[in-house]
């Protein structure tokens, strides 16, 4: 029997930090595929080369040996997955940290030099991985049993009064969404609480807990209108359950199929232990205009 392209050829990994590069190395080997890991330095765990058929250490700043690495390994589909601490790049001692090699460089100072936003780095990537032949596929390709799915997913029950939040709120997220104001929105009796800004979900869970101190609130939690699942995937974990927790919300709402649940049995475990129900929604498609 020939064996196909795809399924011969090894899958890369391209690792930051935290848990989501392992759900994908799990994946991967379930799926039978051998598995190569580009770990990035200073982000990537150690113990990914435990999953890996092969682990290779690089700079975040040297997409440049990324793409030598993998070609090496005639490795033709790829998952970018996990934290980067962007920040650290604009540090007083990046110049020794993350001397870039002249691909990133030229991708640094001409193809994003006007728009430094991650998502246009991002494609900016996956455009120069495509031009080595090297195709970046949806970073849950090889996780999806780890996405939220429709309907109540804890034992816990939406709390009395909670209902009219969860649908209240859906419809604000959503909105805040799509004007590319905010993905997370926390919500008590149908006012809004608090609106995610560019300080990420965690610190806004934190203040809306300052803000809402009686606690009973719903954080609803959605994509982008557009999301482009190869990156930035929305993701909740047991971290983000204990900040739940200590700010006193009582119901977690995630958009269905494409957020990500981290150890996703473990954490649904965990929230009825905490007493938080946890629902997946989607959009209703389009009615179908009248013939």
């Amino acid at each position: 029997m020939t064996v196909g392209r795809t399924s011969a050829h090894p899958v890369g990994l391209i690792a930051g930090s935290g848990r989501l590069p392992f759900l994908v190395a799990r994946g991967v080997r379930k799926a039978g595929r051998p598995l190569f890991v580009v770990a990035l330095r200073g982000l990537a765990s150690v113990r990914l080369g435990d999953l890996a058929t092969e682990l290779k250490w690089s700079s975040i700043t040297r997409i440049g040996a990324w793409m030598r690495a993998l070609r090496k390994r005639d490795v033709h589909e790829a998952v970018m997955i996990g934290g980067v601490r962007k920040k650290e790049i604009y540090s007083p001692l990046r110049l020794v940290r993350y001397i870039p090699d002249l691909r990133t460089a030229r991708l640094w100072y001409f193809r994003v030099r006007k728009d430094k936003r991650d998502n246009a780095i991002l494609m900016a990537v996956a455009d120069e991985l495509r031009r080595e032949g090297i195709e970046l596929v949806s970073s849950v390709k090889y996780c999806e049993e780890h996405l939220a799915d429709e309907g109540l997913m804890t034992q816990t029950p939406i709390p009395r009064g909670a209902e009219s939040d969860v649908e209240f709120g859906w419809r604000i997220a959503r909105s805040s969404a799509d004007l590319d104001i905010g993905q997370s929105i926390a919500v008590k009796e149908r006012d809004i609480v608090a609106v995610e800004a560019m300080e990420g979900t965690d610190a806004m869970i934190r203040r809306a807990g300052r803000v809402c101190r009686v606690g009973g609130w719903t954080l609803v939690k959605v994509a982008r209108p557009k999301q482009d699942m190869r990156f930035d995937v929305p993701t909740v974990g047991p971290g983000t359950l204990a900040n739940l927790k200590d700010a006193k919300c009582v119901c977690l709402v995630l958009e269905a199929g494409r957020t990500l649940i981290v150890d996703k049995p473990a954490t649904l475990a965990l929230a009825d232990r905490l007493k938080i129900a946890v629902v997946g929604k989607r959009d209703l498609p389009p009615a179908a205009s009248p013939s």
